[in-house]
């Protein structure tokens, strides 16, 4: 079964940078959109970002300007650079593969385990 997997979460403090990866083994991402999602703890899951298969992008409002996506077409990886981040920031980072960057749990198909991020001095 096909599933992205999700890779560079951490422990870090406030004010840091991490770079989330997105990959996929035997099935291209080129032609898919690639969505990140988080879910805080004890709270509800929230889209981040999404980038088309022509590499236009979406971020959620409170988050543009911190937040960047990108994909890399031979690496088949979709990365999520987190720049001055804060403690709400801590949560499950969720990559999904879908058709379209519509925000919506039911726009993608497969869904990645989750990487851990925790923002905390």
């Amino acid at each position: 079964q096909f599933q992205p997997v999700e890779s560079g979460g951490a422990l870090l403090q406030p004010g840091g940078s991490l770079k989330l990866a997105c990959a996929a083994s035997g099935v291209g991402l080129v032609d898919s959109a690639v969505a990140w999602f988080r879910q805080p703890p004890g709270k509800e899951r929230e889209g981040v970002s999404c980038i088309t298969n022509s590499g236009h992008t979406w971020y959620a409002a409170s988050l543009k300007g911190r937040f960047t996506i990108s994909r890399d077409n031979d690496l088949n990886t979709v990365y999520l650079e987190m720049n001055s981040l804060k403690p709400e920031d801590t949560g499950v980072y969720i990559c999904a593969v879908g058709d379209v960057c519509i925000i919506d749990t039911s726009n993608f198909d497969y869904w990645g385990r989750g990487t851990q991020v925790t923002v905390s001095s």
